[in-house]
């Protein structure tokens, strides 16, 4: 007897058999052969098995290929495609800059970018734009980090030359030069160049004391304890040092270069 009242079963009569009809089918663990397979399916997929490997053959190479750095066009070219807008401009061309080490399907390892092609477009970027850090930046904190060292001078170079141009703005990318220089490249005697123009071209209170005293403590690693005397007295008599602080340290370091080299 049903519990359901036509026209409409209730579940009871038709879904709850129905799920246990299905239930016990598949739990027999008797699977078709596969005999029962049409001919038909076994053709089709051995001609698209056959097809795959002949259209992999015949297909262009997929390869991907670095690009280059392009050439780097003329200041007159970046002032029509300013639009008036230099700044603009120069933080567009940074960006694209920055990301191109990271092509479609493919990053690009610094060591394999044309680094004095880099170097001139960082230069064009900045004079975009003098008053800007990042061109500086890069070239000290990012691009000087390839392990590959006259890459590094490169880039060195770039910061160098462009901190004579502004040395009381552009001192901590020429501070960061100097530790480049002594640290991964381990060139003591450029390094104490980079730090000899920071002392002798950024006014007195422009950097903080530590950034003009790199010299002493090169000097010192150098073995060239007299050199380091001279210098540390130079500055104590110049005058050009006010802070007490300052006096005070200086004074003190000279009086351990004095007992270093006593007992040397």
């Amino acid at each position: 007897m049903s519990c359901c009242y036509p026209p409409v079963p209730c579940l009871t009569c038709t879904g709850w058999k129905s799920s246990l009809r299905a239930r016990d089918y598949f739990n027999t663990g008797t699977e078709r052969p596969f005999v029962y397979v049409p001919r038909l399916v076994y053709l089709f997929l051995l001609v698209f098995l056959v097809g795959q490997v002949v259209l992999n053959h015949r297909l262009p190479d997929q390869r991907v290929e670095a690009q280059k750095l392009p050439d780097v066009p003329g200041s007159n070219v970046l002032d029509l495609a300013a639009l008036g807008d230099r700044i603009a401009l120069s933080k567009y061309l940074m960006l694209w800059l920055q990301a191109f080490d990271n092509q479609p399907g493919i990053s690009i390892p610094f060591r394999h970018l044309d680094y004095q092609r880099l170097r001139q477009w960082l230069d064009r970027i900045l004079a975009l734009d003098p008053r800007s850090d990042y061109p500086l930046l890069s070239a000290s904190r990012v691009y000087a980090e390839v392990a590959d060292a006259e890459r590094k001078r490169i880039m060195l170079a770039f910061v160098s030359d462009k901190f004579r141009e502004d040395p009381e703005k552009r001192w901590p990318w020429m501070a960061h030069a100097v530790y480049v220089a002594k640290h991964q490249l381990k060139d003591l005697d450029l390094a104490l160049e980079l730090a000899t123009e920071i002392r002798e071209l950024v006014p007195p209170g422009m950097a903080p004391s530590w950034a003009r005293q790199m010299e002493i403590f090169i000097l010192e690693d150098m073995d060239e304890i007299e050199a380091a005397m001279v210098l540390i007295g130079g500055l104590l008599e110049s005058g050009e040092i006010t802070d007490e602080n300052e006096l005070r340290f200086l004074k003190s370091r000279l009086e351990e270069l004095e007992q270093k080299r006593k007992s040397g």
